[in-house]
């Protein structure tokens, strides 16, 4: 049931509550929308020869995609001070819906790439669902609510690349996109249901300008430019996770490794442990401090990204790097995201946006590079390519480090 209003103003409780189960419902939206990202990793290399197209072309698909939703973050997520969530939420996931079912039935790849890059730039709804949900339940309930839906985009992940890589292998690669829209089509239809409008009050901030909502995100980062640096950071981060995966599709699938896309998929279920040991992680973060954990997390990254090519022959061997690089890749995020969210509230979210973009921005570039380079030099390319980014995320993990203001000195280790 929900449950009624209650509690000290700023709470929460001048919204309506959000009960079990319309959190439980959130989560599975939230699930919903993120995998939609992710099902072109395990049979990309299906599509590429359906359309008959190269390596390079067909990384045109995830790299429009993951730019298209930096830009769709920068240009529609102010929108949030101005619209309600549950109106923008409902919008965007129809947006979603239509570049699904333009991929699903796509018989010219030019028309797939345009509704891979509608679908990117419609993906908003993940990033208001948090926001909302966070003003409608207790601050006693604020951690598990926000568990939650993080756990739901994770579920979203792990769900998209196992069942995407299972139905490409069986059913054919537009079998994923046709269930994909169909979910998608539900979801679109559920959040007017369990989502309210704002409240009257709130709709006094919407005589701001759109256009000076969005221009005001630069002279924030300019006070605060370690979000620069974490962006980057992220971003170098999620490209690799983006270039191996990718990468992975291609070669595993290819004549020389002779597997199926079911197998790209299976892989995928490493990203299981990351439920367990991203918790246990974060608590450590809180102890050491987020850049010296990133510092560390980034030197396993950068250990296991060592081993790809070495390990490439088998795939059994490829499982000590990937099983590396599951575990601490999130770990960039979340401890990248402490770095800035201690600012001040009302500059967070301007923050959180930039973060954002620079993040997509990085994996985009990442997706097309990695698919070009693979077209070259095969899965000993995009291992090189990952290597350097991992390295140039090192260093930039251990300059944070250094430019860390809470950081002992050594004049304080002389007094």
């Amino acid at each position: 049931m929900r449950s009624a209003p209650s509690g000290p103003p700023g709470s929460g409780s001048e919204y309506r509550q959000l009960g079990r189960r319309d959190i439980w419902l959130l989560t599975l939206a939230s699930a919903v929308v993120t995998a939609n990202a992710y099902y072109i990793h395990p049979i990309i290399a299906l599509v590429a020869e359906d359309f008959g197209v190269s390596p390079s072309e067909i990384g045109l698909v995830p790299a429009l995609n993951q730019i298209a939703l930096a830009l769709g973050i920068f240009l529609l997520l102010p929108l949030g001070d101005r619209f309600s969530n549950r109106r923008l939420a409902t919008v965007f996931a129809a947006g979603q819906f239509l570049g699904l079912v333009a991929m699903a039935l796509a018989t010219d790849f030019r028309l797939f790439v345009a509704g891979s890059t509608f679908l990117g730039f419609s993906t908003i709804t993940p990033y208001l669902l948090p926001a909302y949900a966070s003003k409608r339940v207790s601050v006693r309930r604020l951690g598990q609510t926000t568990a939650m839906l993080t756990t739901g985009v994770i579920a979203g992940i792990l769900v998209a690349r196992v069942g995407g890589g299972w139905l490409g292998e069986h059913y054919g690669w537009r079998t994923v996109y046709y269930v994909a829209a169909a979910l998608m089509g539900a979801v679109t239809l559920l959040l007017p249901q369990i989502m309210d409008e704002r409240q009257k009050r709130d709709e006094s901030r919407s005589g701001r300008s759109y256009l000076r909502l969005v221009v005001s995100v630069f002279p924030v980062v300019r006070r605060h430019p370690e979000v620069l640096l974490s962006g980057t950071i992220q971003g170098l981060g999620f490209g690799i996770f983006l270039a191996v995966w990718l990468g992975l599709g291609l070669y595993l699938t290819s004549p020389e490794m002779g597997y199926g896309a079911d197998t790209v998929g299976y892989l995928a279920a490493l990203s299981l442990m990351n439920v367990f040991t991203t918790p246990f992680f974060g608590k450590w973060a809180d102890r050491i401090g987020p850049r010296r954990l990133r510092a560390f997390v980034a030197l396993i990254q950068f250990s296991g990204v060592c081993l790809l090519g070495v390990f490439g022959h088998s795939l059994w061997l490829l499982l000590v790097p990937l099983m590396l690089m599951n575990v601490v890749g999130p770990l960039v995020d979340v401890t990248g995201r402490m770095t800035f969210l201690t600012q001040p509230p009302d500059v967070r979210t301007r923050l959180m946006t930039a973060y954002i973009v620079l993040m997509f921005t990085g994996g985009g570039l990442a997706s097309w590079g990695a698919t070009s380079v693979y077209e070259h030099w095969g899965w000993h390319g995009t291992a090189t390519l990952a290597l350097v980014m991992s390295a140039i995320l090192l260093t930039l993990a251990l300059i944070s480090v250094r430019l860390d203001p809470k950081r002992p000195r050594d004049t304080d280790a002389e007094t």
